[in-house]
């Protein structure tokens, strides 16, 4: 793979990114459940803002620093010791989000799920880090792929309709899904590419992606 098409990939494929992408899926399949009319209603709005903001902006902030503290090398964290502060980082903010956002806001459980889902797997990856590397990216791979398929079987007579040449494309949730594996597998071959990580470190994070969003399903439903 050309490497400044992994670097973007890489970037696309961001584990921080995830919980985004998810609501946008979710906003776009059905913004009912979330008491909105579309996507692109105030309600809908504000939400994506605070989930791209507390899942994204203020964590990948919170680990840029630690890079002019001295605490890590580069923010390729290359490094296991390099990534435990990023993956505690993180995982405060993803805690923060799960506790505060079903207090005063109607969501689906779905979303609940997904959220908790993503708190787990950052916690295994924390945890598997300590004895051995693992693929963040992978990670979040794995947990984008087990949101998408519970979507697909929790709401399986709902689609996505893209406009395409004055008209419109129907997706189904399970076409969606299709693409998603084979997103997560670029993903995952990027980061061979790049040398960021071996077959078995991507091999551990897809795993621990994907089986912490079903913990939460069994947690939460």
């Amino acid at each position: 793979m050309n490497l400044t098409l992994a670097r973007i990939l890489s970037f696309l494929g961001h584990p921080l990114l995830i919980l985004t992408y998810v609501l946008l899926l979710l906003l776009a399949v059905n913004p009912y459940a979330f008491s909105a009319r579309s996507m692109t209603d105030q309600r809908a709005m504000l939400l994506l803002i605070s989930v791209f903001t507390t899942t994204f902006l203020l964590p990948g902030f919170g680990v840029a620093l630690l890079k002019p503290l001295g605490f890590i090398q580069s923010l390729e964290m290359e490094s296991k010791q390099e990534r435990i502060g990023p993956y505690i980082i993180t995982g405060i903010f993803y805690l923060w989000l799960f506790k505060n956002l079903f207090s005063g806001t109607q969501v689906p459980s779905l979303f609940g799920v997904c959220v908790l889902g993503a708190t787990i797997g950052l916690f295994f990856a924390f945890f598997i880090n300590i004895f051995t590397k693992i693929s963040a990216h992978a990670t979040g791979m794995g947990g984008l792929v087990a949101m998408v398929l519970l979507a697909t079987v929790e709401w399986r007579g709902f689609g996505l309709a893209l406009p395409v040449f004055g008209g419109a494309l129907q997706l189904s949730l399970t076409v969606i899904l299709a693409f998603t594996l084979v997103f997560a597998g670029l993903i995952g071959t990027a980061r061979l590419a790049l040398k960021a990580h071996v077959p078995a470190d991507l091999y551990r994070g897809y795993a621990a992606g994907f089986a912490a969003v079903m913990i939460a399903e069994v947690l939460l439903r």
